[in-house]
């Protein structure tokens, strides 16, 4: 069986507890898009941990974690995880990479920083990971699958080409010193190197634990709304955020994927430019910053502030309903306890008329919220599991996200630690 655990809005949903949850359940998680250029935290017995490319699954040592074809694999990062897991004390995860995933190459890094440096006040908020000219790269049929790493004449052949295209950007368009395919592919032998133990056939390994009778985990990288074709574009990330995605970038079939677990937060948070309509601003914005998550809204990977916003009912019923949520897990109600009042985006303003639909990209810039407001509880809730014992009008505000979202929600996150949960199974 096949389940995915995807997000419901701009990613720094709190996936990463979750899918830690569910791994503890799961033979196999694989990890099916995205690079190192988001972060999911995870608190558990040996310590708290920013995960980048490695799956959620590494704590658990009954599950194989696999990084699949969909992942922009930056190995230097990947590399650093598992050392610091090691440091941490964690016991070594059994972990799979597949061998036609594609490599992050320094470039990219560089044609990012570049590329946001030369758009200046017109940038799309990049974290500057590499992650757009990477996937451009990719789709363009000039990337590099780590396989390649280990046929030498193939490898300098390909660097030759996309060095020879790269550099009429890099000279004219950036004004920087050009590329050298030589100085790469000694970059790279290292690299191979190093990633030669972790390297196999994911693909395969994954059909035949299926066939086996395991239980697989997809986990995906931000949500919804940056998701290229369906989300707040250009405003998004470079690869599907989807869980129909994740039966191409994970490598199972398609008829296997059974439950979607859309996460999604009790209010709302965006890191990167692009439409918010729900955000917040000023002081209000700043205490509620200051109260979320564990550490404060801040990216895992960039330190970035995130924008913050009341929930948003319009963008995360969409969200879901291209998700193809089964379920829904509800994160961070424990930082709404300091609220008298708890507003709730049910609507869009959009051009006088008022509407529940999640808008294309040129029309939400001018959208405006419709909120309903509810009563806060004003009462710390943190560590809760049982849903009787969250006050009344706690109980009420999951009620109403849930008829707002028209999917049950399942799991109640009441703190960022591994068993701070609410399981409404």
């Amino acid at each position: 069986m096949v389940k995915a655990i995807v997000g419901a809005n701009w990613g720094d949903e709190g996936k990463g507890k979750i899918t830690d949850l569910l791994a503890e359940k799961s033979d196999v998680v694989i990890r099916f898009q995205g690079g190192a250029n988001a972060g999911h935290t995870i608190i558990c017995d040996y310590g708290k941990f920013a995960l980048h490319q490695l799956p959620s699954g590494v704590f658990y040592p009954h599950t194989t974690n696999v990084i699949g074809t969909g992942v922009a694999l930056d190995v230097d990062k990947f590399l650093a995880e598992l050392k610091q897991l090691a440091d941490g004390g964690v016991p070594a995860p059994h972990v799979l990479v597949d061998q036609r995933a594609q490599i992050m190459m320094p470039y990219h890094v560089l044609q990012d920083t570049y590329e946001e440096e030369r758009l200046a006040g017109k940038a799309f908020g990049s974290t500057k990971s590499g992650i757009a000219p990477f996937y451009s790269d990719k789709y363009a049929k000039i990337g590099v699958q780590l396989a390649d790493l280990f046929d030498e004449k193939r490898l300098m052949e390909r660097l030759e080409h996309v060095c020879e295209l790269k550099n009429v950007l890099w000279v004219h368009l950036y004004h920087k010193e050009p590329l050298d395919p030589k100085v790469l592919f000694d970059q790279l032998m290292p690299m191979r190197d190093a990633i030669a133990p972790y390297m196999g056939d994911a693909v395969t390994f994954v059909h035949t634990a299926l066939k086996n009778g395991k239980t697989v985990l997809l986990e995906g990288q931000l949500g919804s709304m940056k998701d290229p074709d369906l989300g707040i574009y250009p405003f998004t990330t470079s690869s599907h955020t989807l869980a129909g995605f994740g039966t191409v970038g994970g490598g199972v079939p398609a008829t296997a994927l059974k439950d979607v677990v859309c996460v999604t937060k009790a209010y709302s948070s965006s890191v990167g430019a692009g439409a918010f309509v729900s955000e917040l601003f000023g002081p209000e914005a700043d205490e509620l910053r200051r109260r979320g998550g564990d550490a404060g809204e801040f990216g895992a990977t960039t330190g970035r502030p995130r924008r913050v916003g009341w929930y948003d009912a319009v963008a995360s019923r969409y969200g879901c309903m291209v998700q193809g949520a089964t379920e829904i897990a509800l994160t961070a109600i424990d930082c709404l306890g300091y609220l008298d009042e708890i507003k709730v985006c049910v609507g869009y303003e959009v051009d006088g008329t008022v509407t529940r639909d999640f808008p294309v990209s040129a029309k939400l810039d001018a959208a405006k919220p419709v909120y309903e407001t509810l009563p806060g509880w004003k009462s710390d809730v943190r560590g809760v599991t049982d849903f009787a014992k969250l006050p009344q009008a706690a109980r009420d505000y999951v009620k109403f996200i849930e008829e707002q979202l028209e999917v049950p929600v399942k799991i109640v996150s009441t703190g960022p630690k591994r068993h701070e949960i609410i399981d409404l199974h």
